[in-house]
């Protein structure tokens, strides 16, 4: 059941990994300004951080199940009809409901993963739950890529929607449900706040709202950097590559028994500092092999902050509220995304060092994660 779950997680990433490449110019060849195209991707990680939190209740009052499962037809559907947008305006309606139901599915997933998994193994698992976001990075913007320019970029979108159909019959055939909660209490903040005021999942929250960022100063600064560099557009897409393989390496080999062995906080505090370590080195690198190892040095970073921070999600949470911790957790994921290429792009603007200050801004987290832990140990 755990591989089925792994499947899932692949194929609810990759629809919006496989996006990457076209949904920008399939908006503007829709008539969509500018500004409405920023808009058009920007809704959905919006719209998606509702979906994780309003979702995450629903998780734990209806059952994994039925939400995942409710979330993956509900995505289909919407993909379906991308193709029948007719203007800017229509896809930027499609990708507000994308958003929200696409927000439901994965922290039902990975609340399914956390009731499914043990103590002992949970890093482990975890790590395999981080090689299937990774599989995923990989090959969907190369599939979106090499689908629309060889047959057309509304076929991307009934590829995917297909896929997502296909995962429902399985998680109706072969998932079974792992918990439903007796109460049948509305969605209401209350019912949010001792998570809220939980400092570890506040910590591993902002390790997800910090990797978030970092991945969206990389979208938006390393092509203009590559650039700088003289060099073309596909050694952007390479490095890129380089890190999620220097990621799979490690979550895939015995490499993640470290998982397991070492505190999730401690692992989760020197991958972002790994991670900062990579940013501000991209700011100074004089050239291509330098580059490479920068990005060996993020995927090592970004393999030991993802599964850690899962982890600790986890095992701060009970099956009552396991769905309600992820969506919490989710929604910092969805923010950081939002933040990342404003914030790079803002920077670029201003002071021209988006890498830097994105380090920077890594290390001010890894502080205040750091800060939060001490403050808890005294209580």
């Amino acid at each position: 059941m755990n591989k089925l779950l792994y499947f899932i997680i692949i194929v609810a990433f990759l629809d919006t990994f496989v996006q990457l490449p076209i949904i920008t110019p399939y908006a503007l060849g829709l008539g969509a300004s500018h500004i409405l195209a920023g808009a058009i991707v920007a809704v959905y990680s919006l719209t998606n951080m509702l979906g994780n939190v309003v979702g995450g209740h629903w998780i734990d009052r209806f059952g994994r199940k039925r939400m995942l499962l409710t979330g993956m037809v509900t995505v289909a559907i919407v993909l379906f009809f991308y193709p029948y947008a007719q203007t800017g305006e229509q896809l930027f309606i499609f990708r507000l409901l994308h958003g929200l139901a696409g927000g439901i599915l994965i922290p039902a997933a990975f609340a399914y993963v956390g009731d499914m998994s043990s103590n002992k193994s949970r890093g482990k698992t975890m790590a395999f739950t981080g090689a299937s976001i990774g599989i995923a990075a990989i090959i969907g913007p190369a599939i979106g890529g090499i689908m629309a320019a060889r047959a057309s970029i509304e076929s991307v979108f009934l590829m995917i929607s297909g896929l997502f159909i296909i995962s429902s019959i399985l998680i109706a055939r072969f998932i079974k449900e792992s918990f439903v909660s007796s109460e049948r209490n509305k969605v209401a903040l209350k019912h949010f706040i001792p998570l809220l005021k939980h400092p570890l999942l506040m910590q591993a929250s902002l390790a997800a709202f910090a990797l978030m960022v970092s991945n969206g100063t990389l979208a938006f600064a390393l092509p203009l950097k590559v650039d700088d560099l003289g060099l073309t557009s596909e050694t952007t897409g390479m490095l890129l590559s380089i890190f999620g393989i220097v990621a799979l390496i490690i979550f895939l080999t015995p490499i993640n028994k470290i998982y397991d062995r070492y505190a999730s906080l401690g692992l989760v505090l020197t991958g972002i500092a790994f991670i900062a370590i990579a940013l501000a080195m991209l700011s100074f690198i004089p050239s291509f092999l330098s580059s490479i190892f920068a990005m060996i040095v993020y995927g090592g970073g970004f393999a030991l902050v993802f599964p850690s921070m899962n982890q600790i999600v986890a095992e701060t949470s009970s099956k009552v509220d396991r769905g309600k911790a992820y969506g919490i957790f989710y929604a910092f994921f969805s923010l950081g995304a939002v933040a990342g290429s404003f914030i790079s792009g803002t920077v670029a603007e201003v002071l021209g060092l988006p890498f830097l200050v994105s380090a920077g801004l890594m290390l001010l987290i890894a502080l205040i994660v750091w800060v939060i832990s001490k403050g808890s140990q005294k209580k």
